[in-house]
């Protein structure tokens, strides 16, 4: 594709875009096809040639439209909430227009720089402890997902549980994790991908609002403990998916301090209502925190 044609289609791609946000609200929200729907208007074997950019286009409006749950849609009320605008679109055009690589400084610094800078960014404007920013001895770094920060988190954990001797030798021991039947299934995920096992993971109780109980929780440390368990983590939820139930984080945090435990705070789903100072009180505690995760993309239209 020549620049010129680029231009082109580009133009036309906006075009497309913008004309779909302003007419998402009048079209159904669920898709309107049968499973197979859309392979079966699909060719069979791949082209050995490209297609004109106007057949695309209307292969778009005919096979994935009608296919299409439309997230976007005002009517949407399903899930979470996933919203995108104008400036992130035009962002994600800017990133893959550039296409670097930021995995260390030297590939890329403007992309290095930028994203440790926009993280700190994140820590003034959610009002979050110091010690998150990349000036102390923390600093962010943007994950593919929130899944994905749980994991890394755990591992953390798993490695200061055991003097990082499982990185060295492998072997997870008797390792525990903890959190409750609201949290989300990626910690469960977690415990599978790290090796510690689901087996390992326990459900502390929740209280009438669908929070941890900090006592139940200090009961089961104590309850493993004796059974010779190594308790290494333990995830809060601001926010559950299900119930957006709120943790007690400060309690919990208190408890994971005096018994040398890793704490996860994951406010993946309400951790942006903290932009505003009213609502800054979900993260109470939140010093006590080892690592923290939240979602822009749920609130923020990014």
């Amino acid at each position: 594709m020549s620049p010129d044609d680029f231009r082109t289609f580009g133009h036309a791609m906006v075009d497309w875009i913008a004309d779909y946000q302003e007419r998402v609200e009048s079209l159904p929200v669920m898709s309107q096809v049968q499973p197979g729907d859309i392979r079966a208007m699909l060719p069979a074997a791949p082209p050995e040639t490209g297609e004109p950019f106007a057949d695309i286009m209307a292969d778009v409006d005919r096979v994935i439209l009608p296919g299409v749950t439309h997230w976007q849609s005002p009517n949407f009320f399903a899930y979470f909430p996933a919203n995108t605008s104008g400036p992130a679109i035009l962002g994600e055009l800017l990133s893959a227009g550039l296409g670097v690589q930021g995995m260390l400084w030297v590939t890329s610094p403007a992309c290095t720089e930028l994203e440790t800078h926009m993280m700190d960014w994140l820590v003034d404007m959610l009002d979050l402890p110091g010690i998150f920013k990349s000036t102390s001895t923390g600093g962010g770094v943007i994950q593919d997902s929130a899944s994905s920060a749980t994991l890394c988190a755990l591992l953390a954990a798993r490695e200061r549980a055991s003097s990082f001797a499982i990185n060295r030798s492998g072997g997870t021991g008797r390792m525990t994790a903890y959190a409750t039947a609201q949290t989300h299934s990626s910690v469960e995920k977690a415990m599978m991908v790290a090796g510690m096992g689901r087996e390992h993971l326990r459900l502390v109780d929740v209280d009438a609002t669908f929070a941890m109980r900090p006592d139940a929780l200090a009961a089961q440390i104590a309850q493993d403990r004796a059974a010779g368990f190594t308790p290494a983590f333990v995830c809060a939820s601001v926010g559950t998916t299900s119930s957006n139930a709120i943790d007690p984080v400060r309690a919990i945090g208190e408890i994971c301090r005096r018994e040398q435990i890793w704490l996860h705070v994951d406010a993946a789903m309400s951790g942006t209502a903290a932009l505003c100072p009213e609502f800054r009180w979900i993260h109470d505690g939140l010093e006590f925190a080892d690592s923290y995760c939240f979602n822009p993309h749920n609130w923020m239209f990014t």
